[in-house]
């Protein structure tokens, strides 16, 4: 509360929305953000006559705002300096369709001028699980990207809680699926609108999302380009053996405990689906060697199985990362790395010069 007015931050379509509203309970007025983004914190009380919040989005580094209540204003208070000029790029939403109908919604951010003439190299993210939402938020390493001319999107997948708990169960259990057909969706909607073509396509996700990329592409080889799978969930009939696998079964299911779910699960594995005989996109695992999350044993099993299988002549490629785990507290020097690797491993794909 402040200056006596309810200051309410709602999630609408993934992006904040910031009001006023009267003790009694009336809408005041909406405080209008400076673009699609996240307040991660807000700041004020009953009697001051200010309020100040904080908001980022993909073009817009952490930055603390001022809402002056006497005249309706808002200034920035603080802001993180970048060395680059970001009204040079652009983010919209667009909205696709998946394959059962359902709208789902999607970030994209690039440069201004970008041309729709579908060449582009496109690196889309996502994550589709456990509830999570995958709000705007401003990475420093995405710059890069941007720079070399690369489009950057975020598909917010089945499974997260962008529109409530029914959009997270949608994505679990015998309903995974749906968030494999979400991300494929988004991919197909990409190529079809000339943002880029299935040899300029990347997929990237860590976690649940390290199994969302290897789920896609084993289910659809031949519609990506390159695959960065960052320590991922990859045997889905024994992770609940490991560590602490098993507090993730209401998430995924017990192949070993119920005959129906090991059915479901079986399905969509990577491990138990990787086709001897075809050719998979060029790929980057990694992994951790004291992950105590996601073992890195599901990493190293699914690049040897890969090795094995796959007929054509790209590469399958395991980075394990030496004394770090999953990737909270990993110190800066650590993640530089990691990421140098990825956007590397991209750029030498993508023949991006």
């Amino acid at each position: 509360m402040a200056n006596n007015r309810f200051v309410v931050a709602y999630l609408h379509d993934v992006h904040h929305q910031l009001m006023l509203y009267h003790p009694d309970g009336t809408l005041d007025c909406e405080i209008v953000l400076p673009s699609l983004g996240s307040i991660t914190g807000l700041s004020g009380h009953r009697t001051d006559d200010e309020l100040l919040f904080n908001f980022e989005s993909f073009l817009a580094p952490p930055t603390t705002f001022r809402y002056d209540f006497a005249t309706g204003t808002l200034s920035m208070f603080r802001t993180t300096p970048v060395n680059i000029d970001l009204d040079a790029y652009e983010t919209r939403q667009v909205f696709y369709t998946s394959q059962d109908g359902t709208r789902v919604p999607m970030f994209i951010t690039h440069k201004k001028d970008l041309q729709l003439d579908g060449t582009n190299p496109v690196l889309l993210y996502g994550y589709g699980g456990f509830n999570n939402s995958l709000l705007p938020f401003f990475a420093t390493s995405r710059l890069m990207w941007l720079e070399l001319g690369g489009v950057y999107a975020v598909a917010n997948l089945r499974g997260g809680s962008e529109y409530g708990e029914t959009w997270h169960q949608a994505g679990m259990l015998e309903r995974k699926q749906n968030v494999f057909d979400d991300f494929i969706a988004a991919a197909e909607w990409l190529i079809d609108t000339g943002y880029t073509n299935s040899k300029r396509l990347a997929i990237m996700g860590g976690s649940n999302g390290g199994l969302l990329v290897a789920a896609c592409m084993i289910q659809r080889p031949e519609l990506f380009g390159a695959v960065i799978c960052q320590v991922p969930v990859i045997d889905m009939l024994r992770y609940h053996r490991f560590t602490i696998g098993r507090y993730w079964t209401g998430e995924y299911g017990n192949a070993e405990e119920n005959p129906d779910h090991f059915q479901f699960l079986h399905v969509y594995s990577p491990l138990h689906n990787v086709k001897a005989g075809t050719t998979y996109p060029p790929t980057l695992i990694a992994t951790a060697d004291t992950d105590d999350r996601v073992v890195p044993g599901h990493a190293r099993k699914f690049v040897a199985t890969l090795q094995a299988a796959d007929s054509g002549y790209h590469p399958m490629l395991l980075r394990v990362e030496m004394q770090a785990g999953h990737g909270l507290g990993k110190p800066t020097t650590k993640l530089i790395d990691e990421l140098s690797d990825m956007y590397a491993f991209l750029v030498w794909v993508f023949d991006i010069v």
